[in-house]
């Protein structure tokens, strides 16, 4: 082993330009120690979702100089997709993997928060296990009503005060780092373009509304179609069996059938043990999604 390993998963919000996020992903790959295992743009999204690992000062590194990146090259005022974001690196959550702890994620988060606070002069967030109010865990409270919302409160609601950094936006937006435990991005695509039976879909299954547990759900409209795009935030509670098998169900009784679905980002093997791929109708599925199949060709851990 080469130490301490910690994953990070940090999104941005442009999915669209592929010289910011060509310059994005060159701020990252330039920092030694920092491995990028895996990315994703989607047009729709106008999202980058991008998963790197390596020794943590190397990450934190990396982080910083991606969100430096990020803040020069993307504008919230005039960026839009269909993807809820507050910031032009929206969201940072950092993982535990090898000799790292979920309280040194924690500690991590806040280190490199007051440093993109002081040194960048970005306003920044807290959430998931490095809030510091309890209320802001959630991630959705801190993005409610988007950049928009945000620009307009900051600095006269309470609530919206930055934990690091200024209580002013500009066009860069803020900074939402935490700590998570492993969290898997799925979407399940209906073979309709009517959006309306994917938001009720989303509204049936998630844990907000009664449904599954450890499950958020939205129905968004995605090359065509009706997507519902799923985080299952703790994958034991509910499987990527589950969340299908659920979407499926709930489609039919709208009189929709399920078309196919995909993984965004890495996950953890033991997520589809027992689970035959086909099943889920998954596209483009190999081992390339598993992050320890990664984490080895990387030479991050050993084989």
């Amino acid at each position: 082993m080469m130490g301490p390993l910690v994953e990070c998963v940090p999104n941005f919000s442009d999915g669209r330009r592929a010289e910011v996020v060509d310059a994005i992903l060159d701020s990252i790959r330039r920092i030694a120690g920092a491995i990028v295992l895996d990315w994703s743009s989607d047009p729709d999204h106008n999202r980058t979702v991008v998963t790197l690992a390596g020794s943590p000062n190397a990450i934190a590194e990396a982080v910083y100089s991606a969100v430096a990146c990020a803040a020069s090259r993307i504008d919230l005022r005039i960026q839009r997709g269909v993807h809820a974001r507050i910031g032009a690196t929206d969201v940072v959550p950092f993982i535990p993997l090898e000799d790292f702890s979920m309280e040194d994620c924690v500690a991590l988060a806040r280190r490199l928060g007051r440093r993109i606070g002081d040194e960048l002069g970005l306003p920044v967030y807290l959430y998931g296990q490095a809030a510091t109010r309890p209320e802001r865990k959630d991630l959705t409270v801190i993005r409610k009503g988007q950049f928009e919302e945000l620009a307009a409160t900051i600095g006269k609601d309470p609530a919206r005060a930055p934990d690091f950094g200024p209580a002013r936006i500009g066009p860069a937006g803020a900074v939402v780092l935490g700590a998570r435990g492993p969290l898997i991005a799925f979407n399940v695509y209906l073979d309709t373009a009517d959006v309306e039976i994917a938001r009720k879909v989303a509204r049936r299954i998630r844990t907000s509304s009664g449904g599954l547990p450890e499950l958020k759900a939205l129905g968004l409209p995605v090359g065509g179609q009706a997507q519902v795009s799923m985080n299952l935030t703790d994958y034991t509670r509910t499987s990527l069996k589950a969340a299908f098998e659920a979407v499926r169900a709930e489609a039919e009784v709208l009189g929709v059938q399920v078309d196919r679905s995909e993984l965004i980002g890495l996950m953890p093997r033991d997520a589809i043990r027992g689970i035959d791929p086909a099943e889920l109708r998954l596209e483009n599925f190999s081992e390339e999604k598993f992050l320890e199949h990664c984490l080895k060709n990387s030479g991050l851990m050993e084989s």
